[in-house]
């Protein structure tokens, strides 16, 4: 069974992700048409540590649409956020595939202004 290109995208960002992290918790990045996910995920043990998305009810209130640039500022400070409580201050990003433009830029952006280093 043959693999499509986002697919193969994928595999080869986590492979060299994995020669970079050195032990740093990932930043996970999944988006849907109508919501964006991210987690912190401890590779090692297997475990998420962190999570944040439009889904969740705290980071949605007051946006218009779940799905756009803005809604992915507001998960992008959420994560921030989320990280301080649990000390966690590096990271390594995983845009999962995807361009870094848009929401996913807007997030990141937004995760290190809260305070995340990657």
């Amino acid at each position: 069974m043959s693999e499509n290109k986002d697919h193969r995208r994928k595999r080869r960002n986590r492979h060299n992700l994995k020669a970079l992290a050195n032990g740093k918790p990932r930043l996970s990045v999944h988006r849907s048409p109508r919501h964006i996910y991210v987690q912190i995920i401890d590779d090692a043990k297997g475990v998420t540590l962190a999570s944040a998305s439009t889904a969740v009810e705290e980071v949605a209130k007051g946006l218009k649409s779940k799905g756009n640039v803005e809604a992915a500022k507001k998960v992008g400070e959420a994560i921030g956020e989320a990280a301080k409580k649990i000390n966690i201050t590096q990271v390594v990003f995983d845009r999962g595939g995807y361009k870094y433009h848009g929401r996913v830029k807007a997030l990141a952006e937004a995760a290190r202004a809260s305070g995340l280093e990657f």
